[in-house]
C-alpha cells in the first residue's frame, strides 16, 4: 500500500492506465477511481465496495467529447451551461459499455471543477468514481479512513487532507424528451 500527496505525480496516471485502482479526493469526496473503459478495473471497484451490481457508477470526464454517446442539442446546451461543477448529469445512453450502464439505459457524468483532476483524466480517459467506502458505510473523509476500509486492496492512495465540504454533487437527469429532473 502506497500513500502520496500529489495527484499530479506521473505514477497516478500510470497506475490507472495499467488497470489499477486509486483513492483520491474528487471535487466532492474521496473516490475509489478506475478507468471507465477497463472492465476488469471497474469490476474490481465493485467487488471492493460490495457495490450493488445494478447501480451505475458516476463517470468523471475532462471534456464533453468523452461522453460515450452523441448528445442532442438540448443535452449539449445543459452541459455547457452547467459544467464544470459539482453537478452530475444523467444522460440517456446507447453506446456506453454494459459494465458502465449496468441495468440502466443512461450514464451519470460529471465534469469536475478541479484542474488537477481534469489534467489526470486527460491522461487516462474517463474515470469511474464512486465514494471511497464499502456500500452501507460512511464515505471516507480522510485517507486514513479509506486505508481502514481498503488497506492494500487499493494500488495507490492520494492524501489531499480531510474533506471539509461533504455535500455530494447535485444530480440532474435528462429524460428522453429533453426535460430535466433534479434528483438530488
Amino acid at each position: 500500500m502506497k500513500v502520496i500527496s500529489d495527484i499530479r505525480s506521473p505514477e497516478v496516471a500510470s497506475i490507472l492506465n495499467a488497470g489499477g485502482i486509486v483513492v483520491l479526493k474528487t471535487d466532492t469526496l474521496y473516490g475509489l477511481v478506475a478507468r471507465a473503459d477497463n472492465h476488469n478495473a471497474v469490476e474490481r471497484v465493485y467487488a471492493l465496495k460490495g457495490r450493488d451490481e445494478t447501480k451505475s457508477p458516476i463517470v468523471l470526464i475532462s471534456d464533453v467529447s468523452q461522453v460515450y454517446d452523441s448528445m442532442s442539442s438540448k443535452i449539449a446546451q445543459i452541459t455547457e451551461e452547467t459544467w464544470p461543477a459539482k453537478v452530475s448529469i444523467i444522460i440517456p445512453s446507447i453506446d456506453a459499455p454494459a459494465w458502465i450502464k449496468r441495468d440502466n439505459q443512461s450514464v451519470a457524468y460529471r465534469l469536475p471543477d478541479n484542474q488537477d483532476l481534469q489534467d489526470l483524466i486527460n491522461q487516462t480517459g474517463p474515470l469511474i468514481a464512486p465514494s471511497a467506502n464499502p456500500q452501507g458505510q460512511l464515505p471516507a473523509m480522510t485517507i486514513a479512513q479509506a486505508v481502514d476500509y481498503f488497506n492494500d486492496q487499493v494500488d495507490l492512495y492520494i492524501d489531499s487532507g480531510e474533506v471539509e465540504d461533504n455535500i455530494p454533487s447535485q444530480i440532474l437527469r435528462i429524460k428522453d424528451d429533453g426535460s430535466v429532473e433534479r434528483i438530488r
